[in-house]
């Protein structure tokens, strides 16, 4: 794993731009790219104070929203190049959506609702 680089946001969150790729063969590579952006799970986004604390009991105090983007038997020589499209196509069409003041209380409610929903998947949500 490599830092490529850390984007701080408009909505006070920081993506952590990061280099997954390795080498397969001596002439092919796979290509990953990963940004993770902690969100904290804070009170203010729910309406119940018992919601808040569910959701911190079963993700914590931060859940981490993942992008990952990765392409397996690359030419060694296109690694680079390939890695910097993805960070391009990143930086272009998703980080618009993660800089939205309105992002970090969707996501936590959205994780929320994975938890009312689908209860079975989380065992300590009772």
């Amino acid at each position: 794993m490599r830092l490529v680089e850390v984007i701080a946001l408009p909505n006070g969150l920081e993506a952590r731009v990061e280099d997954l790729s390795r080498t397969i063969a001596a002439d092919t590579a796979s290509v990953v790219l990963v940004v993770r952006v902690p969100v904290a799970v804070k009170r203010e986004y729910f309406e119940e104070a018992a919601d808040c604390e569910k959701t911190k009991r079963i993700f914590g105090p931060e859940i981490v929203f993942e992008y990952r983007n990765e392409r397996t038997f690359v030419p060694a020589g296109e690694r680079e190049a390939l890695f910097e499209e993805f960070l391009a196509a990143f930086k272009k069409d998703v980080l618009p959506y993660l800089s939205k003041d309105q992002f970090p209380g969707r996501y936590v409610l959205s994780k929320h609702r994975e938890i009312v929903k689908d209860p079975w998947k989380y065992p300590a949500a009772d």
